[in-house]
């Protein structure tokens, strides 16, 4: 396999540097040693993000005023909307949505785009997160269209650019996929499914929820001509009570709430607070200084991608340590009694996110075991209502997530690949006995 498809570690001392700038990555809140590995629950709070908060959070002046701290503050929330408009979505035109949580911005979105869109269908898949799925679902019902679901591809455990397709025609008012599964950590191949959506529909809405996507890699939304995306910062390396979205100028323009002195593709709806834009700008600063290691460029947006493509090799190089090991410590495919659920040897479509399980363990006791033994992991079973449906299209009954962060480094890989042959060879034992 090339360099591409295991992906490239950073090197140790930028490594250390960068295990340094988040909270609790070796140990819990509670000095205890700890492998976090449920990092798409929500991840490590980065340092930065979380002083910045902090510190604007202790200023009582309201923005919306002419003094020189209020208009200190105006600048950190529009430095923070420039960050996520243009930085982070890498967006030239449309407005920026903010909520309370990145499910709230789908739910705006999806509204305005179905109850103001001519058509008499909604496409989505069977892996979207509840938010994507069942504001989709709720909305097409509300607006009497037919909700058209793409099924998901067993094997690798995400949605194939066919399958996706053949759903869609001259009717369909809205597609909504997901940016990569929450499950498998499969990308979606969104340029794909754009550029084919629209040979069938050339002015068909584009969505996509990149909550899981976004930590791991670049968005596009303009080279993919996505009418809306979304993320939340607490999934990615920031803060939690803000969800953010991207709109394109036709969605802004639909029918929303909104103020009616406003401008029509304004859909901040009240002042949104500027400690949040100040520790999305955190994140940023953050990104771009690890894009300062492998480029000369200045300008923010090259920066980020350079800091979230070497993101994304350090991750591949991690899962495919997780997966084939060294020769000292196997790893998962190799561990008797693991099983690697939703694989594939192609990791260059995937994020950081492997799906287990254990021969003779339920996933919500493996769980507990691998807690007992200093690791935190999740289990995605079809008694959870975030996740039956879409665990069940994958013909599984459950799964445990495995999910590390670019902060962890081979060592931590290896020391969990330790603790997971143990575990089933303690199992093994109990079981003979």
């Amino acid at each position: 396999m090339n360099s591409e498809n295991t992906g490239i570690f950073f090197n140790s001392e930028l490594q250390k540097e960068i295990k340094d700038k988040f909270y609790y990555v070796d140990h819990d809140n509670l000095g205890r040693k700890r492998l976090f590995f449920e990092n798409s629950g929500g991840s490590f709070r980065l340092k930065s993000a979380v002083e910045a908060k902090s510190r604007y959070e202790e200023i009582p002046d309201c923005p919306e005023r002419i003094h020189d701290t209020a208009l200190m503050l105006q600048k950190v929330k529009e430095d923070g909307i420039r960050d996520i408009m243009q930085v982070i979505f890498g967006a030239k035109t449309g407005s920026l949505v903010t909520e309370l949580t990145a499910s709230q911005v789908m739910f705006q979105i999806t509204q305005a785009i179905v109850e103001n869109v001519p058509g008499t269908n909604v496409v989505t898949t069977s892996i979207e997160h509840p938010s994507a799925y069942d504001s989709a679902k709720y909305y097409a019902e509300k607006t009497g269209k037919e909700l058209r679901v793409a099924m998901a591809n067993p094997n690798t455990g995400g949605i194939d650019t066919d399958e996706i397709i053949r759903h869609i025609d001259e009717n369909t008012c809205l597609l909504s996929v997901i940016s990569a599964s929450n499950i498998s950590g499969n990308i979606i191949d969104m340029e794909e499914v754009v550029r084919e959506a629209r040979k069938i529909k050339p002015d068909l809405y584009i969505i996509s929820d990149a909550v899981q996507h976004m930590p791991h890699a670049v968005l596009e939304v303009e080279k993919f001509q996505l009418d809306g995306i979304n993320f939340a910062p607490y999934k990615a390396f920031g803060v939690r009570g803000c969800g953010y979205g991207y709109i394109s100028d036709r969605v802004a323009k639909l029918p929303h709430h909104k103020l009616f002195a406003k401008p029509e593709n304004e859909w901040e709806l009240g002042t949104f607070p500027h400690p949040n834009f100040a520790a999305i700008s955190a994140v940023v600063d953050y990104v771009c200084w690890i894009g300062e290691h492998f480029t000369d460029s200045k300008d923010r947006r090259h920066l980020y991608v350079a800091g979230m493509t070497h993101i994304h090799l350090h991750e591949r190089a991690l899962l495919q340590r997780m997966l084939e090991g060294t020769k000292d410590v196997p790893g998962l495919r190799h561990i008797k009694g693991v099983n690697v659920l939703l694989d594939s040897q192609e990791l260059i479509n995937r994020d950081l996110i492997s799906a287990i399980s254990l021969e003779g363990l339920g996933y919500t006791e493996a769980v507990a075991q691998y807690y007992k033994r200093g690791v935190t992991v999740y289990e995605r079973v079809n008694t959870s209502l975030y996740s039956k449906r879409i665990i069940e299209s994958l013909g599984l009954d459950g799964a445990i997530r495995v999910s590390p962060l670019h902060c962890h480094d081979a060592s931590d890989i290896d020391e969990f690949l330790k603790i997971t042959s143990h575990l089933v060879k303690d199992l093994s034992k109990q079981i003979l006995v």
